[in-house]
C-alpha cells in the first residue's frame, strides 16, 4: 500500500524557481548589516525550553500557545526556536563576549518556528532575519538599528513605509502603569477572554497585545503608558525622536504598541507597508542579566522573510532572478562531448556558470534546452570548431556572434559573463 507523503501543515518546500527571493532579500539584509558593522551569529535550531520562558515570558501568546516543545531521549525539555533574540542573548551569555570591547553588533538569518494558526503570511516554519546590538544604552544606538531596519527595506525597493514609536518604560516605572491598567480592566473583566483574564494579575500589558476582538474593543481606551514613564525613559525617548529627525526618518509615535514579547524596555518600534508590519523590534536592557549575564543593555529587530516576500509580491516590486547559466555547450559527437565536459570544467574554474548535454539530446533539442534555462551564451562544439580551435559564442538576447579562440579562456569568460 503505498503512504501518502505530505509537508507538514504550515511548512512550505522552497522550490529551485523560488529560492532566489530567499537569496536576494538575505544578500541586501546582510550587505546592509556589514555597512554597519555587524557580524553574523549562528544559533542552534532549538535551544533549552527554560530560555524561552525566561526571556520571551510565559505569559505571551508565544509560550502560551505557539511553542514546539518536546522531551528528548535524555528527558530534557526542548524547544524549536520561536524567534532569534534569546538564542542570541544566551550565546553572548555563554561565550561571554560582554567581556569583548562594546558594543557587540550581530545579525542572523535563521530558521523559526511558531504552532500558529496558518493562514496567508503565517507559516509555522517561517525565516527571520535581523539584528541584536549589545552593551549600549546610547539613543543614538536605538535610532541607528531602526536605520538598519528603513535601510534593509528602501534597499528592496520598499516605498510607502510608516515608522511607529513607542516607550514602555523600566522596570522601575512599569508598575505604576500596570496598576493604572488593571483598575481600568477590572470594569470589563468578565468581557476578557480566558487567555487574558489569566494575564490579569502576572502581566496585565500583555492584555493589549491580545488579537481576540472582544479584549480589543476593551483596551482601546485603556490608560497610555507615556503617561506613566520616568524621567529617564521619557528623556531617552525623546533623545531617540532627536536622532531620528537627524536622520530624517518621520515617525509616529504609537501607544498602542506594545510587541508580543516581555523582554522590551524603554523604546519599542514597528514598520508598516499599506498591508502588513514587516519589521518589529526595541530595546530590551533587562534580558542579559535575567539569563546570567552582566547588567548590559540590548536593542534589536526582526523581519519575517515570507512577509516581505508576500509583500514586494503584493506592491509589484521584481525580485531580481540571478541567471541561471553564463553558457551552454553543445556537442556533435562523442570525441566534441568529452571535450566539451573539460572546456565546461575549465570555465567553471574561472567562475563562469556553464551546462553540458548529459542527456544525449540531439543538437535542436540541446538549444532548445539551453533556451528553457535562459542560457545568456551557447556554443556548439563539431568537428571543424576542435580543428580550427575556434568557436562561435551566441548572445541568446539579440543573436550577436562572438568567434573567440579555444586557446584563450579568459577570453571566453569575458564574452559570456
Amino acid at each position: 500500500m503505498a503512504i501518502e507523503m505530505q509537508a507538514p501543515k504550515g511548512t512550505k518546500d522552497m522550490l529551485p524557481e523560488d529560492a532566489y527571493k530567499w537569496q536576494y532579500i538575505e544578500g541586501v539584509f546582510r550587505n546592509v548589516a556589514k555597512t554597519y558593522g555587524i557580524r553574523e551569529i549562528r544559533t542552534p535550531m532549538f535551544e533549552h525550553t527554560e530560555l524561552f520562558l525566561r526571556s520571551v515570558g510565559d505569559t505571551t501568546d508565544i509560550v502560551q500557545k505557539e511553542m514546539y516543545t518536546f522531551n528528548d531521549k535524555g528527558d530534557r525539555s526542548i524547544t524549536l526556536k520561536p524567534e532569534g533574540t534569546a538564542s542570541a542573548v544566551r550565546a553572548f551569555v555563554e561565550n561571554r563576549l560582554f567581556n569583548e570591547a562594546q558594543p557587540t553588533k550581530l545579525y542572523y538569518v535563521t530558521p523559526a518556528f511558531r504552532y500558529e494558526n496558518v493562514q496567508k503570511g503565517r507559516l509555522r516554519q517561517f525565516h527571520q532575519c535581523g539584528i541584536e546590538v549589545f552593551g549600549s544604552n546610547a539613543p543614538s544606538m536605538d535610532a541607528e538599528v531602526i536605520a538598519v531596519a528603513m535601510d534593509t527595506l528602501k534597499k528592496l525597493g520598499l516605498k510607502s513605509l510608516s515608522l511607529n514609536i513607542n516607550n514602555l518604560g523600566c522596570p522601575e516605572c512599569r508598575p505604576k502603569y500596570n496598576e493604572a491598567l488593571k483598575k481600568f480592566l477590572q470594569e470589563n473583566y468578565d468581557g476578557l477572554c480566558d487567555t487574558c483574564k489569566s494575564r490579569f494579575e502576572k502581566n496585565p500589558m500583555r492584555i493589549l497585545d491580545c488579537k481576540e476582538k472582544k479584549c480589543h474593543e476593551i483596551t482601546k481606551n485603556a490608560p497610555i503608558i507615556l503617561d506613566y514613564v520616568c524621567e529617564e525613559c521619557g528623556d531617552h525617548f525623546g533623545k531617540v525622536k532627536e536622532y531620528l529627525d537627524i536622520l530624517g526618518l518621520p515617525y509616529t509615535i504609537d501607544p498602542g504598541i506594545v510587541r508580543g514579547l516581555d523582554y522590551y524596555t524603554k523604546t519599542i518600534f514597528e514598520i508598516l507597508t499599506s498591508d502588513f508590519t514587516v519589521c518589529g523590534g526595541g530595546r530590551y536592557d533587562k534580558l542579559i542579566e535575567e539569563l546570567g549575564g552582566p547588567d548590559m543593555p540590548a536593542v534589536g529587530f526582526g523581519m519575517g522573510i515570507e512577509r516581505l516576500i508576500m509583500t514586494l509580491e503584493k506592491e509589484k516590486i521584481e525580485i531580481p532572478k540571478e541567471t541561471l547559466f553564463d553558457l551552454y555547450i553543445g556537442a556533435r559527437g562523442e570525441a566534441e562531448g568529452k571535450f566539451a565536459f573539460k572546456l565546461a570544467n575549465d570555465l567553471r574554474g574561472l567562475g563562469v556558470k556553464c551546462e553540458i548535454n548529459h542527456m544525449g539530446r540531439s543538437i535542436k533539442a540541446e538549444m532548445k534546452y539551453a533556451n528553457k534555462l535562459g542560457a545568456a551564451y551557447t556554443t556548439i562544439l563539431g568537428e571543424d570548431e576542435l580543428t580550427n580551435k575556434k568557436i562561435n559564442l551566441k548572445r541568446m538576447s539579440d543573436g550577436e556572434i562572438f568567434e573567440v579562440s579555444l586557446d584563450n579562456l579568459e577570453e571566453i569568460a569575458k564574452v559570456v559573463r
